[in-house]
């Protein structure tokens, strides 16, 4: 049995690679092959949860289970807001094949689903991305659309802008990108092709009016009562796309609370990123299309993500 932890998932990956194979989960996930329960929630300390998402696939050949600790105090502890980890088994003979350590590898799938949705669903030409968010997901999801667009710019805005700050300064090294700093997410947001947000916020976390031509991935909210994006998002949007249409509804706030509102239904969606990549329904179709997905994660795709990093460590092993 292997353990990976961060620096060995690191050291393996190739965000290319991952998105292409997170494309396939997707598209088997709408197409019914595979077995992804609507994850089981239990409420700790308050405001801690502690979610449990078991997922297989008899077409994909994979089997396995994510637990994951959300915690949204421990930044102020120095510690990470979500831990967990993932189980990956043999399809076969159902033993254990590996253990990893389910923050980065949130971080990465995370990213890499978002990373589909911008290939599909943003504009080619895009160039500027702006980031609302300064934590652990926002590295993934930069590392998946800087692996899918050309981008020269990000714009940052978080809550807390020192660690904006240390976050655009990463960037910068990391990826050779101009980089800027806003106190306030809807002048992030101006002049962005593609806007990413990623917080933990239960409340609407900018205002401003998506303009046409934007992208939007929004992955922060995955509960029924936080709502990171304002219900007017969801009117301007000329397609809203998912990855499962059940989750979606019933998880999180920003399309829960419209539709309880009266302002969308489950027609308003445009359907499902898988769907999208199996070419039974549009991605973008205009520079003009304002084009908005929303995530709250698949239990598939981590496990699919888990096989990556376990035969990258089993074809390094064999060299």
């Amino acid at each position: 049995m292997l353990v990976l932890n961060e620096q060995d998932q690191r050291a393996l990956l190739d965000m290319k690679e991952v998105i292409d194979e997170v494309a396939n989960s997707l598209k088997a996930f709408s197409e019914g092959k595979t077995e992804t329960p609507l994850r089981y929630v239990l409420p700790f300390n308050d405001d801690n949860r502690y979610l449990v998402m078991p997922a297989l696939s008899d077409d994909l050949k994979i089997v396995g289970i994510k637990t994951v600790t959300f915690a949204p105090d421990n930044p102020k502890k120095g510690k990470k807001t979500i831990t967990g980890s993932v189980l990956l088994s043999d399809y076969e003979t159902g033993e254990t094949l590996a253990v990893l350590d389910g923050s980065y590898l949130t971080q990465i799938r995370t990213g890499a689903i978002s990373g589909v949705a911008t290939q599909y669903l943003a504009r080619k030409d895009a160039k500027t991305l702006c980031v609302i968010g300064a934590g652990d997901q926002a590295r993934g999801l930069i590392a998946a659309v800087m692996a899918v667009r050309h981008i020269d710019m990000i714009h940052f805005s978080s809550r807390t802008t020192s660690n904006a700050e240390v976050l655009a300064q990463e960037v910068a090294e990391t990826y050779h990108v101009a980089t800027k700093v806003f106190d306030q997410a809807d002048d992030a947001m101006a002049e962005a092709d593609i806007v990413v947000t990623a917080t933990n916020s239960n409340n609407p976390v900018y205002a401003h009016t998506l303009h046409p031509g934007v992208h939007l991935n929004a992955v922060g909210s995955f509960k029924p009562d936080m709502q990171e994006l304002p219900t007017e998002s969801m009117m301007v949007a000329n397609k809203i796309v998912v990855e499962s249409t059940e989750a979606a509804m019933e998880e999180t706030g920003d399309l829960k609370v419209p539709q309880e509102e009266g302002i969308i239904t489950q027609a308003s969606l445009h359907g499902e990123l898988g769907d999208i990549v199996a070419g039974k329904i549009s991605g973008r179709e205009s520079d003009e299309e304002v084009t908005l997905f929303k995530s709250v994660g698949l239990a598939i795709v981590d496990i699919v993500v888990a096989n990556y990093f376990y035969k990258k460590a089993i074809e390094k092993q064999d060299k």
